[in-house]
């Protein structure tokens, strides 16, 4: 019976903490359909051919627009450097469409407050600008160039076709005045929103789930094994050390991992920690085998200790940052979600953006009519848009082809299609 109302318990924080940010996750994702279906990201790799502050800042920026999870972002980043932008701005692209999107920067500002947004956005700026600085010292070329040639070997044997994998736009068409005014521009925002949704939507519903757990059944003396408290300095710094070892091993990548970095400050770790393990969801364990795949194993380690570093260091830099400025919070949530439904301001805004996202489902339906998703297919695995011109890897069988983000989602396909069979 005692099991029974600890999965009870666990499940109703979990709705409770989803029920928290169910309208600021939809206001995150039509934002991050609509700068896709709008911004052109044409001549990317060009703007990407160098490590230089200027490259790496166009990077930065076109991370942003992209706004992409983990997955799609590891894809993209693969795709980009394979088409011969510098690995280093083709890292800090991955980086920065998983670290400075608005929709996760909300969900921390509800969940945890506005201190964890400003945290994620300052130190996503100071991993670029460490990443810069060591991965080029620490990542040999030699690495880097049989990266490549494995890259290019698995295009030749039908790995990888075409340019950049993952989300793709049509041909720029005008100004941005212009394209605002086409219906099937809209289509095309709503089309991506609802791609993001289907493909993150396992990610959420764990993250969710795992921070339920975290917050009821987990006793507070376990993440105080884990993580150390009141030894001054030693703690920031195991603190921020252990947060993204914890990231490894809970298999939650994107803005899944903020519902459980809200039951990590609940029990007691330091800011910095939890800013370094919202920073690592980039190194999860599914993730660092998608890696290896794509890189090899050597450089996949070489990978893990350059980002766990950077990581690490950005989160520890917050906190010192944090303590000096004042803006560590003072106390820390008694609760992480209410304890019942009641009408206030967020009921309305989940109301409201429900019936937004009715609406952007509908226009999803509606694309082909509007005349939207030209040349793009849709990934049978992750549901991911692809530009059916340049797409991550295909498969062709019996005369259909089918296309996918990356070689990673195909030989998936390609595995449940044989167990079928």
């Amino acid at each position: 019976m005692g099991v029974l109302v600890m999965i009870g318990d666990s499940l109703r924080e979990a709705f409770f903490m989803f029920w928290e940010t169910l309208w600021a996750l939809v206001l995150g994702f039509a934002l991050s359909g609509a700068v896709q279906a709008f911004v052109s990201r044409g001549q990317m790799q060009r703007v990407m051919g160098r490590h230089g502050p200027a490259a790496l800042t166009r990077s930065s920026l076109l991370g942003m627009a992209s706004s992409s999870c983990s997955y799609a972002a590891s894809a993209l980043a693969r795709s980009l450097f394979q088409r011969g932008a510098d690995f280093t701005a083709a890292m800090v692209f991955m980086f920065a469409s998983t670290n400075l999107v608005a929709e996760l920067g909300i969900v921390l500002w509800l969940l945890i407050g506005w201190q964890f947004t400003l945290a994620e956005f300052a130190g996503g700026a100071i991993m670029i600008v460490l990443l810069r600085l060591l991965l080029p010292r620490l990542v040999p070329r030699r690495l880097v160039a049989a990266a490549r040639e494995r890259l290019d070997r698995d295009e030749a044997g039908g790995g990888a076709h075409g340019g950049h994998g993952g989300h793709q736009l049509p041909a720029e068409a005008g100004s941005l005045a212009g394209r605002l005014r086409q219906p099937a521009r809209w289509a095309d925002a709503a089309d991506y929103t609802i791609s993001d949704l289907s493909m993150l939507r396992r990610e959420i519903v764990i993250g969710f789930v795992a921070a339920g757990f975290a917050a009821a059944a987990v006793p507070a003396s376990f993440w105080g094994a884990v993580f150390l408290r009141g030894h001054g300095a030693l703690t920031l710094i195991e603190n921020a050390l252990v947060g993204p070892f914890v990231a490894i091993i809970s298999f939650v990548c994107s803005v899944g991992n903020v519902p459980l970095a809200a039951a990590l400050w609940h029990d007691g770790i330091s800011f910095g920690g939890v800013v370094a393990f919202v920073f690592a969801d980039l190194i999860s364990l599914p993730l660092l085998l998608i890696y290896r795949k794509m890189y090899g194993g050597r450089l996949t380690l070489r990978l893990l200790g350059v980002f766990w570093l950077v990581m690490s260091a950005a989160g520890l830099l917050i906190e010192l940052i944090a303590q000096v400025a004042g803006f560590i919070p003072a106390t820390r949530p008694a609760v992480i979600a209410p304890e019942h439904l009641s009408w206030n301001y967020t009921t309305i805004l989940n109301i409201i953006f429900l019936v937004v996202l009715a609406a952007i489902y509908w226009l999803h339906r509606s694309q082909e009519r509007l005349g939207g998703g030209v040349q793009v297919a849709r990934d049978p695995v992750c549901g991911m848009q692809v530009d059916m011109a340049n797409p991550g890897a295909v498969r062709q069988e019996d005369g259909h082809t089918t296309y996918f983000c990356s070689g990673h989602c195909r030989d998936r396909f390609t595995g449940q299609a044989a167990m079928r069979s």
